[in-house]
């Protein structure tokens, strides 16, 4: 019996500070394993949004050993859906890959109320995606955090 790999997700957004982590983090913690999960930044900086870091906190995801990554060709080319926040033509592009453009506010300067909205939508996003993508995934986007 053979067994499919799962699915390898990439989030990208400029900095690799905000989006693109919560977004990694919602998905790793929702999937529970059934899906491979990664996150980049075409101009990484050198450490995650501190409000990004508390909103996820508050609901119970602890990013705070995260260091954002830069993107490279290789982690678009082994991933098989990129989701892309803002990144515009930095993102490479290659045949036979799923890309989705996720149009979110950038958290960078806005304060913890603004960045609440933008995690509470980003992890919408995930649920759906995750119910798109995993087998029995209907029931994984649904796990209480």
């Amino acid at each position: 019996m053979t067994t499919e790999a799962p699915p390898t997700v990439l989030f990208v957004c400029v900095h690799n500070a905000g989006r693109s982590q919560m977004a990694a983090a919602f998905l790793t913690h929702h999937a529970a394993g059934s899906i491979e999960v990664r996150s980049a930044g075409s101009e990484p900086t050198d450490r995650l949004n501190p409000a990004v870091v508390e909103a996820m906190a508050e609901v119970g995801i602890d990013i705070s050993a995260e260091r954002p990554k830069l993107l490279t060709t290789d982690a678009v080319k082994t991933s098989d859906v990129v989701i892309t926040m803002g990144c515009g033509d930095s993102c490479p592009v290659f045949p036979g890959k799923r890309y989705e453009d996720w149009q979110l506010d950038d958290p960078a300067g806005q304060g913890l109320d603004a960045v609440r909205t933008i995690r509470d939508d980003i992890e919408s996003r995930v649920r759906t995606l995750i119910a798109d993508l995993a087998p029995g995934g209907e029931d994984l986007g649904r796990r209480p955090l």
